[in-house]
């Protein structure tokens, strides 16, 4: 037996609240009370009331004692790891990455791809005293940064294609076909990409693919340098 209304899209109002909310408290690094989350998704604060608490008693958003503010806590990224293929990659890289970390007296990231971006999911601090990394589940460009360009210079036309109108539609901006072209023959010519942060001034980023058993590329492992 079929069941009716079943085709088209669906609506769950809670699940998508759940979602604007932790989404809302990514761009809120100081955190938010219910009152300015309603405000800042024109919703009510009884529509957000018992959603907030709920993903606050599973683990998901924690609450300050001293200013009643949520922010996102660390489960959500550790139910990210642990359900997509980030795992295993970490789990691999890390020993490579604490060693390189200590033979090149430099921290190193990862990046994977993410939508229309990058994110640093594992990252190794240098031994000594000074040093510079992006922290775990950073966002980058992943048009114009080192990573990003490495990623997308060894992927297949088609993946490169969607991650950069991914890139597009979330920034609502116009990518230079042409110039990503050329970009990406020095890159695969020279099999990595070294280059000036377009961030950090004094900083150099060198950044190497990492590739699956499939041959395709799944990361790349960036070390950024004082130079």
């Amino acid at each position: 037996m079929t069941r009716a209304g079943l085709k088209g899209t669906y609506a769950a109002p809670a699940i998508g609240k759940a979602f604007e909310v932790i989404e809302l408290l990514a761009t809120r690094p100081e955190g938010a009370l219910i009152t300015e989350m309603a405000a800042d998704l024109n919703r009510t604060v009884g529509e957000l009331f018992r959603i907030v608490v709920v993903m606050e008693q599973l683990g998901y958003l924690r609450k300050s004692d001293a200013t009643d503010r949520y922010t996102v806590a660390y489960k959500l990224l550790d139910v990210a790891f642990r359900a997509t293929p980030s795992q295993d990659l970490v789990r691999a890289a890390m020993p490579e990455m604490q060693v390189l970390a200590l033979e090149a007296g430099q921290s190193c990231h990862l990046v994977v791809a993410n939508g229309g971006r990058g994110m640093v999911i594992a990252r190794e601090e240098q031994p000594g005293t000074r040093g510079f990394a992006l922290k775990v589940g950073a966002h980058i460009d992943i048009i114009h940064s080192c990573s990003g360009q490495v990623i997308l210079a060894f992927s297949n036309l088609q993946r490169a294609e969607r991650i950069v109108r991914a890139a597009e539609e979330e920034r609502s901006i116009s990518v230079d076909r042409s110039w990503l072209a050329e970009r990406f023959a020095v890159i695969r010519r020279t099999g990595h990409d070294s280059r000036k942060s377009p961030i950090t001034h004094g900083v150099t980023d060198i950044s190497f693919p990492v590739f699956g058993f499939d041959r395709n590329v799944v990361a790349a492992l960036t070390i950024p340098f004082w130079s």
